[in-house]
């Protein structure tokens, strides 16, 4: 669990440092996010930004055809959230949800709230979006009436809506759950639970995954064993296979229809001038490497 709490810190650094750059804008990952003092290849190379760019614009995309499909009239989970700041991002946009929720280990929401309650940028939009009795917050937990932040194990799922149930979710409105690289790192008994508890629970609602496929060839093997190094396990990586493994494993476990692209064809489908733009502010001289990569993570949609 250790190692997979770092991934979380990994990830962050990486968004961080690639909104200091220009490839995307994020006014608040600063807050919760310190600049990387130096750049340290491989970790953060250039093929490594533009797949989180595609990553961040694929998701969003997705994310805001269900609000507006919704009018907003719906609710968003999103699991496994980390640092994410798509709440915010969304307010900014008038975008928000009835009620936006994270859910991530106690370890990680209690380092969350503890930058939401000391920096005015962060807390300041939950107050304004905020209405009826005070705001409840512990260390491992806070509810507003449109923010919640919960500290739950996903692998537990009736622990997990017990935790959401507390925090107003309601099951009758239009639901997007959202896992970003979080089912990979549970066994694919555990991540089936997950998702047959959501298709099951919510009558209306989709799922967006994004995490690793094709992970049989060498370039997959590569990426699993510079993971084991570090002591991080990918203990459903037996799902992760190929896109068709993907989308069977959302069927089998109760959504109705599912697709999956791996991330170059999303970086294909990106507005082609804005992808001009990233890939004029730094050079990439290891195309072929860059497109590897890409083959290597898919969105799902289910």
């Amino acid at each position: 669990d250790e190692a997979v709490r770092g991934t979380c810190e990994d990830a962050s650094v990486c968004k961080r440092f690639a909104v200091s750059v220009g490839y995307w804008k994020d006014p608040y990952i600063q807050y919760f996010v310190r600049q990387a003092k130096e750049r340290k290849a491989p970790e953060i190379n250039r093929g490594k930004l533009a797949c989180y760019y595609a990553r961040v614009h694929g998701v969003s995309y997705l994310i805001k055809a269900f609000l507006k499909k919704t009018e907003c009239n719906s609710q968003i989970v999103n699991l496994g959230a980390g640092m994410d700041t798509l709440f915010w991002r969304l307010k900014d946009e008038n975008l928000l949800p009835r009620k936006y929720f994270e859910v991530d280990f106690p370890m990680i929401v209690a380092r969350k709230i503890h930058n939401i309650k000391s920096k005015p940028p962060l807390s300041k939009p939950i107050m304004e979006s905020h209405s009826g009795d005070s705001l409840l917050i512990d260390s491992h937990s806070l509810d507003s009436s449109r923010y919640s932040i919960v500290g739950a194990d996903l692998r537990f799922s009736s622990d997990l809506e017990e935790k959401l149930k507390k925090h107003n979710l309601d099951i009758h409105l239009p639901t997007l759950l959202v896992a970003e690289c979080v089912l990979v790192y549970m066994t694919p008994q555990q991540s089936s639970n997950l998702l047959k508890w959501a298709a099951s629970t919510f009558p209306v609602a989709m799922f967006i995954n994004y995490e690793q496929v094709n992970m049989t060839d060498r370039f997959g093997q590569i990426m699993i064993e510079n993971l084991q190094r570090r002591q991080c396990n990918l203990a459903g990586v037996e799902v992760c296979r190929s896109l068709d493994s993907q989308r069977e494993r959302l069927l089998i476990n109760g959504w109705e229809t599912a697709r999956a692209i791996d991330m170059m064809k999303v970086y294909s489908f990106l507005p082609q001038a804005d992808v001009k733009r990233i890939e004029g502010l730094e050079f990439l001289d290891e195309k072929e490497l860059f497109e590897q990569l890409m083959q290597h993570y898919c969105i799902c949609w289910a």
